[in-house]
């Protein structure tokens, strides 16, 4: 999990909460300890790690904020809905 800091050029960005390799059971609790994600990708590639900006938190099922992203691209970001009822888990 990447530390969260408020971006001191927009104090009133929310931080946003990325889950990153998620594929079973490990969402679900991931779902309870963090609560809904805003973004969720399906794998660790150069593309999510651009996405994930200073204040952020990225939740891994496996590895870390640190490690080399993959050289292949994985699918699309999915983004959650606006609308919170939507959301998985809820």
């Amino acid at each position: 999990m990447r530390p969260v800091a408020m971006d001191p050029d927009d104090p009133h960005r929310r931080p946003a909460l990325h889950f990153v390799g998620f594929r079973g059971d490990e969402y679900v609790r991931a779902l309870r300890v963090f609560g809904p994600p805003d973004f969720i990708h399906i794998g660790w590639d150069r593309w999510a790690r651009m996405e994930v900006v200073d204040g952020d938190t990225a939740v891994f099922a496996r590895g870390t904020f640190d490690d080399e992203p993959s050289r292949y691209s994985v699918p699309d970001i999915h983004e959650t809905p606006d609308d919170p009822t939507d959301r998985p888990g809820r």
